[in-house]
């Protein structure tokens, strides 16, 4: 294993300890961070609020076993199909935090968003404003490490199912109608999710819970623009590759963009889902078009998976006929 990789996965392993010590604090009845009359403190939701933080250590550590996962030589034996899914759940939920809290912090710098209508952006009345800081800083550098580990495990293991360009994808073959009807219906859902989102990035209420609609301010603003941007992303990169269109982009590309995407759209809906679930005001709980939206953005995530698997399946089969015929193998 190279320097390099002994360096990332230090700092990967490093970056969750402050999260997993706030969680730890917190579950033990600490109120670090944690302003007096914070809805986190509602005797209420005491149980509630104990196993969501108990859920969140065990995900965060479960950065310390990727990162040693991508490392160590018992790495590469690991089943794909074990492997796929918690990667790609990390990489849904690490994402939008990546482009999203830097993107809020520089609406902030720019003086853009402005707050809610009683003039607070209401973010220190539910935690101190430095827990986001050293909470979202490090989930940025647990994504930007895994990532660069990530990258160099996958390509060198499974590298040869997206090399090339997408003029290159065989134009014919017995899964290619299913792949383009995949494609279509992926791409026609993923319009609800992305215009719902464009509606609420656009200032409009319409489908938000009255607690929502009163909390909103310039980071929410930012949010809903970045959802619908994932939504679409993801729908013509699916086009891209089921259509052979843009012949001359690399495969990687709109493959690692819908990886990305739909990663993004499942994980948080399903994220805001169990979040809504736990709402314990009927000003909080979401509404119908919330529900079905999230619902609807965890489906995309299913079909994507499955059409996923089918994809890869039929590069990793057709690479193998490749080599039997180059070696004369029966």
């Amino acid at each position: 294993m190279t320097e390099s990789r002994s360096v990332l996965r230090a700092v990967a392993i490093v970056s969750v300890l402050p999260y997993i010590a706030l969680k730890t604090a917190w579950m033990a009845g600490s109120h670090l961070g944690i302003p007096e009359g914070s809805e986190l403190l509602d005797d209420g939701r005491r149980t509630t609020m104990l196993v969501l933080n108990g859920v969140t250590l065990l995900m965060d550590a479960a950065v310390v076993v990727l990162a040693l996962l991508f490392t160590r030589p018992w790495g590469r034996r690991v089943p794909a199909l074990l492997l796929v899914l918690p990667v790609w759940t990390a990489c849904g939920l690490l994402a939008p935090i990546m482009v999203g809290f830097p993107a809020q912090l520089a609406a902030r710098a720019v003086g853009l968003g402005g707050g809610r209508a009683d003039g607070t952006d209401g973010r220190g009345e539910f935690l101190a404003e430095w827990v986001y800081g050293v909470v979202y800083g490090g989930f940025i550098v647990q994504g930007l490490a895994l990532g660069a580990l990530f990258v160099p495990y996958a390509r060198d293991r499974w590298g040869h199912l997206w090399r090339g360009r997408i003029a290159e994808l065989p134009e014919r073959g017995p899964a290619r109608t299913a792949q383009r009807l995949t494609a279509v219906l992926t791409a026609a859902l993923l319009l609800l999710p992305a215009a719902v989102h464009l509606l609420w990035a656009g200032g409009s209420a319409t489908g938000l819970s009255e607690a929502r609609a009163g909390d909103r301010t310039g980071d929410f603003y930012v949010l809903e623009t970045m959802f619908a941007l994932f939504a679409l992303v993801t729908a013509v990169c699916l086009l891209m590759v089921a259509f052979r269109a843009g012949g001359r982009v690399r495969l990687a590309v709109p493959l690692g963009l819908v990886w990305i995407g739909s990663g993004a759209l499942a994980c948080w809906g399903g994220w805001l889902t169990v979040a809504g679930l736990t709402a314990g005001e009927e000003a909080e709980a979401p509404t119908a078009l919330m529900e079905v939206t999230y619902a609807v953005q965890m489906i995309i995530g299913l079909l994507v998976l499955t059409a996923g698997a089918y994809f890869f399946g039929a590069r990793r089969h057709a690479a193998g006929a490749d080599l039997a015929v180059e070696y004369g193998t029966p």
